[in-house]
């Protein structure tokens, strides 16, 4: 009996020595998720979000300047931006203005890149993370006074390239003196939250450390700053590519 109770014993404890080997055995083999750390649970309460953007680099290539003409294939907008689709802007002078901007935009376009810079003619949906050392939105203004007239231009809101307030007083300047067309100061919220400019909204918006302005050329319902934005788009391209020329400079990239 008491041989028969000492085998059962035996047994006994040889398959629960099994049962816990095989325990051991699975908690080492890695199925589901890795154990967590106790770091794990919680992040650094000093994690700074936009880390990466200062400390991010402007990669080692030739100037490259972004024209973005504004309302153009705006029926093409994605999802995100589908409240757009139906905005064309404004017309006069037998034009609309999607037309008005991208004839100016390729006059800049002839002029920077006969200094060798890289430039693009973005239509109204702005590519993924767009980069560029410049990024311009080229408009045209409209009005049910046909007396209001001038030209007016806008950083973002928020600026994290450090470099747009530099680039609007260029553009000012230039742009003035090129076309003679009076200063508006009347700059709107929808200038300064573009869109483009709204980087952590949207994937279709420009990169945080591209320097960004958006420029109203001029008055598509004044007959005379017409004159100029339509009858002499090679006006307004000279004031926009002399004030990306004076940046570029600025910034030692040319």
């Amino acid at each position: 009996m008491y041989k028969k109770i000492s085998v059962v014993t035996l047994s006994f404890f040889i398959i629960m020595a099994g049962f816990i080997g095989r325990s051991i055995h699975l908690k080492n083999i890695n199925t589901g998720a890795p154990p967590y750390q106790i770091e794990d649970l919680k992040p650094p309460e000093n994690i700074d979000p936009y880390e990466w953007i200062t400390s991010w680099k402007r990669p080692d290539i030739r100037p490259r300047v972004g024209l973005q003409a504004g309302h153009w294939k705006n029926a093409e907008f994605p999802d995100e931006l589908e409240r757009l689709r139906g905005n064309t802007g404004s017309s006069g002078g037998g034009k609309w203005e999607w037309e008005v901007n991208l004839a100016i935009a390729e006059e800049v376009k002839k002029l920077l890149e006969l200094q060798g810079i890289t430039v693009d003619i973005l239509p109204a949906t702005v590519p993924v993370d767009y980069w560029a050392d410049v990024f311009i939105s080229i408009h045209a203004d409209g009005s049910v006074d046909t007396g209001k007239s001038g030209f007016k231009v806008a950083a973002p809101r928020r600026d994290f390239s450090g470099n747009a307030d530099s680039l609007v007083t260029l553009l000012e300047e230039s742009y003035a003196e090129a076309t003679t067309l009076p200063l508006d100061d009347n700059v709107s919220r929808n200038m300064t939250g573009y869109y483009a400019f709204a980087w952590w909204r949207y994937d279709h918006a420009v990169h945080p450390r591209t320097a960004s302005v958006i420029l109203e050329t001029g008055f598509l319902t004044s007959a005379h700053d017409r004159r100029t934005i339509i009858g002499h788009p090679e006006k307004s391209a000279k004031g926009i590519s002399d004030a990306v020329l004076l940046y570029l400079k600025q910034q030692e990239l040319i």
